[in-house]
């Protein structure tokens, strides 16, 4: 496997692009990408009870009709709390695309991303709609306008590409991603689209997503608000010409891993850019019982807003790491508990069996001063682990979301 330039539009018979629709003032705010082929569908979406309407639309066509050609996407208006009238405009949205494109609306996934409660400007959507067909195409800087347009308070696109070899054939994964604020595990505020071109039956479509989507998306936290909107959606048109993946054999195994590379690198860069953030945080726990209780715990310490601040601060306050541990749910001896610290600046040592190493503040300040930083927690039960992602926190996200409507 090996990371190439792109996005959505690596993959053979993929085509996208981004437009400025008038959602959202002198911005790009709608994304179309559309398929040369019929392709099989995989999803999976928020856990919030209070879902948007393109979340219900979609997970129709995921779990009923499981194939689509065409997602069409709006920045700026969630269409979420917005009743009948809402999921009326995902039909109306699906349908245009139908009609442009000679398909059926039940080919055509929706997704919405911005302020909830308010309708979107329909007869806008549809006219972006049109613009979009017109100006589709395959190569990558289409796909990256596609990135640019799905953003809201994001202040980088995110877009990766891999290649890698199945059944003796070069298959593609693309994909692209938005989410800064509402971050929180079981699918956050964000939306994540992957293209690829292997053949593959749906089924395992499903369960390699499914899989992957619990050890990337659902590892990242940004301030504990798990959003209204939260959609992952995987397209395969089998145009990459391989034997088709019907067995969870090594060429599933394969397809696996680069989508778990696609989804963890996407993960990774949402929780870095959250919002107001300065630096990565990734925690990784280790010497577990159990994959659970190694997830329990990394999630607990990633989400802890003090253990945020002190980050932020490039304060070595281990205190707040132990404390988000204890108050997780997940059974632990604290006085087994090995603590590190580590950047590019180097590793250290903060805590062994559960007290103080007697480090150096000088030293610690300076590893915690890089604009990625990883604490390693050793409970020393087992060989399980797990990593959690998030960052730190900022005066600037309250900033941020104290004037998001204005």
């Amino acid at each position: 496997m090996q990371e190439i330039h792109g996005g959505v539009t690596a993959a053979k018979g993929f085509t996208a692009i981004g437009v400025a629709a008038g959602i959202k003032k002198d911005r790009k705010d709608m994304a179309m990408i559309y398929s040369e082929a019929e392709c099989r569908v995989a999803g999976t979406f928020t856990t919030n009870v209070v879902k948007a309407a393109p979340i219900k639309w979609d997970q129709d066509i995921v779990y009923g009709n499981k194939t689509a050609r065409a997602v069409v996407v709006n920045s700026g208006v969630a269409n979420a709390c917005t009743g009948a009238e809402g999921f009326g405009y995902c039909r109306e949205t699906a349908e245009k695309a139908a009609e442009l494109f000679g398909i059926e609306a039940n080919q055509v996934l929706v997704a919405s991303t911005g302020v909830i409660g308010q309708q979107i400007p329909i007869d806008k959507i549809k006219a972006g709609v049109e613009k979009m067909k017109q100006l589709l195409s395959g190569s990558a800087a289409a796909g990256t306008l596609a990135a640019e347009a799905i953003m809201t308070t994001d202040t980088v696109k995110k877009e990766i590409a891999v290649e890698v070899e199945i059944g003796g054939k070069t298959v593609t994964l693309g994909g692209m991603s938005k989410g800064s604020g509402m971050i929180h595990p079981n699918m956050c505020t964000m939306l994540s689209f992957v293209t690829t071109d292997a053949c593959i039956s749906q089924k395992l479509l499903q369960k390699a997503l499914s899989a992957s989507v619990a050890d990337s998306y659902n590892m990242i936290s940004v301030d504990g608000d798990t959003s209204t909107n939260d959609t992952c959606l995987l397209l395969a048109n089998g145009q990459a010409g391989n034997p088709e993946i019907t067995a969870e054999d090594e060429d599933y195994a394969k397809f696996a891993e680069a989508l778990n590379y696609v989804n963890t690198c996407l993960a990774k860069r949402m929780a870095a850019d959250g919002e107001g953030a300065t630096k990565l945080f990734e925690v990784k726990v280790v010497g577990a019982e159990s994959k659970e209780q190694a997830v329990t715990l990394a999630k607990s310490v990633v989400s802890s807003s003090l253990t945020k601040a002190a980050i932020y601060g490039r304060d070595a306050n281990w205190g707040r790491i132990l404390c988000a541990m204890g108050y997780s749910g997940a059974q632990f001896d604290p006085e087994k508990v090995d603590l590190y610290f580590e950047s590019a600046a180097g590793r250290l040592k903060i805590i062994e069996d559960g007290v103080s190493t007697g480090y150096s503040e000088e030293e610690a300040t300076r590893i915690l001063s890089e604009d990625a930083v990883t604490a390693i927690a050793d409970i020393k039960t087992g060989d399980a682990g797990a990593t959690a992602w998030g960052c730190d926190l900022t005066y600037d996200y309250v900033k941020i979301n104290a004037d998001y409507r204005s």
